[in-house]
């Protein structure tokens, strides 16, 4: 289910509002370090640089929900469907999701812990 990768852990509620009080700037921030983390999951280099483009934010979600599928074992078209159809909404929710899989997740015992 889980890659053992250690995904940032944002509240939820902070997703949902910081995009609000610094006018959308926010939900790019949010993209691009979810999308550095999932990259560093194993799952195939993601660009930001898609956002750009009038269509590619199409591309970049999808990219973006099979990444966090591979980092977090949650599905890809559900995380897709939230960030494409509601936007700050969507954010907090996959976010919620992600870090009640990384709080499920079984954690690593290195010689230092034992």
């Amino acid at each position: 289910m889980s890659n053992n990768v250690h995904l940032q852990h944002r509240s939820a509620a902070a997703v949902f509002f910081l995009p609000l009080v610094t006018f959308g700037i926010y939900s790019i921030v949010w993209y691009a370090k979810t999308r550095g983390e999932v990259n560093a999951s194993g799952a195939s280099a993601i660009t930001t640089w898609w956002i750009l483009c009038p269509f590619g934010l199409f591309w970049y979600l999808w990219s973006l929900a099979k990444g966090i599928n591979v980092a977090t074992g949650l599905g890809t078209g559900g995380n897709y469907a939230l960030l494409l159809l509601l936007g700050g909404i969507g954010q907090a929710i996959v976010q919620a999701r992600m870090n009640s899989a990384q709080a499920g997740a079984p954690v690593a015992v290195t010689p230092a812990m034992a």
